[in-house]
């Protein structure tokens, strides 16, 4: 198994600057990469991540660090319900390489497994929304998830089929092209990732306190579109005609940032990701 390695972690700690005794929301838990480094520097950490996988290492955290980490095993949209002012909030979204390792999770194309993708213990499989979906929903997932062009042909094959493990899903995708986009566009279905995205974006500007920091790294044009667009939203002028609907709090732009050669070399997979940021003026 690829052991997860926080992507851009070193410039986002950079972002965000001195955060020793300031309280932080790590949205995406994970393998705890990013919590470690915040608390290591001194904050107070509220973590989140609705993958029953990683209570051992939430876990062992909270021994080491005792009250100044807290793990929610929740999906990150349910910071909307607390309470309390931050300082920062910062999601690394996506998936891990720990869930894409696993076989048994059925996200993964390059392995044999049960057609499951779900990020939680809970709710429907991918089996399970191929089953319950008509040709034209699951063509509509193609087709704006995957960016499939014959989205209905294969939505017909796939519907037709049934498949229930992730080798017979992949051998019914006739272009190898598309088989990465098709694994991607049940996945984001199956967890309802962009309306995570949106939901948690949204409860951004009332949880974060004055000159508090949001931190988002991306890994596709999916959800870094989202995250654009929203921080443009905040970061316009109120009256500006170009975006007619302005986000309560004012906001300043984070220079945003990509993977440097080096971080390349040691970890292929952050060749995607893209770093954006805000800071809340008052």
């Amino acid at each position: 198994m690829t052991k997860h390695v926080p992507v851009l972690l070193d410039t986002v700690l950079a972002a965000l600057g001195d955060i020793c005794g300031r309280n932080v929301i790590d949205a995406t838990f994970g393998a705890g990469g990013y919590s470690r480094a915040f608390l290591a520097r001194g904050a107070n950490v509220t973590a989140f991540d609705r993958d029953p996988n990683v209570a051992a290492d939430a876990k062992a955290l909270a021994a080491e660090y005792g009250d100044r980490f807290t793990f929610v095993p929740r999906p990150f949209s349910a910071m909307a319900e607390l309470d309390g002012k931050y300082d920062a909030i910062i999601f690394d979204l996506g998936i891990s390489s720990m869930q894409i390792d696993i076989p048994e999770r059925g996200f993964s194309f390059r392995a044999n497994g049960p057609l499951d993708m779900r990020m939680s213990a809970d709710g429907m499989s991918a089996a399970d929304l191929i089953a319950g979906a008509d040709v034209s929903e699951l063509a509509r997932i193609l087709r704006d998830y995957g960016d499939i062009k014959k989205a209905t042909v294969l939505a017909h094959a796939i519907k037709d089929a049934r498949p229930q493990t992730t080798m017979e899903l992949k051998e019914l995708i006739y272009n190898p092209r598309d088989v990465a986009p098709v694994f991607q566009a049940l996945r984001i279905a199956v967890n309802d990732e962009m309306g995570e995205v949106e939901r948690a974006l949204g409860a951004v500007p009332n949880l974060l306190r004055a000159h508090g920091k949001c931190i988002c790294v991306t890994f596709h044009s999916l959800e870094d579109r989202i995250v654009k667009n929203t921080f443009r939203a905040w970061t316009t002028t109120p009256g500006d005609p170009r975006m007619p609907q302005i986000a309560s709090a004012p906001f300043a732009s984070i220079a945003s940032r990509v993977p440097t050669a080096d971080e390349l070399a040691q970890n292929p997979r952050a060749r995607s990701a893209h770093m954006r940021g805000v800071v809340k003026s008052y």
